[in-house]
């Protein structure tokens, strides 16, 4: 009699998925953030860490102000393109009649 061979399950079994859940909250739990910065105060030093911190402020700042304009330019283009079609519609009704 000849065995056939199984292929493995491609499904992870409930058990298994946890295991990989806890396995990467351990990963990204607060022990990488302690190495994260010291290994930054290694390669910065500590006097060039608030400049960084204040540089990506500014950044950030800089991108939400780009933002609102660009959503109040949106807006206004779109009201504009708003008023003339209807004005264009209203160009072409008073020509029919």
């Amino acid at each position: 009699m000849a065995h056939r061979a199984v292929a493995p399950s491609t499904t992870l079994k409930t058990s298994e998925s946890k295991e990989k859940i806890v396995f990467l909250a351990e990963i990204f739990g607060p022990d990488l953030l302690i190495v994260v910065i010291v290994v930054a105060v290694l390669v910065f030093g500590g006097s060039a860490i608030p400049k960084l911190a204040r540089n990506l402020g500014s950044a950030k700042t800089e991108f939400e102000k780009g933002l609102k304009t660009a959503k109040s330019t949106d807006a206004t283009s779109a009201d504009a393109k708003a008023t003339d079609a209807k004005a264009t519609d209203e160009k072409s009704t008073d020509s029919n009649s």
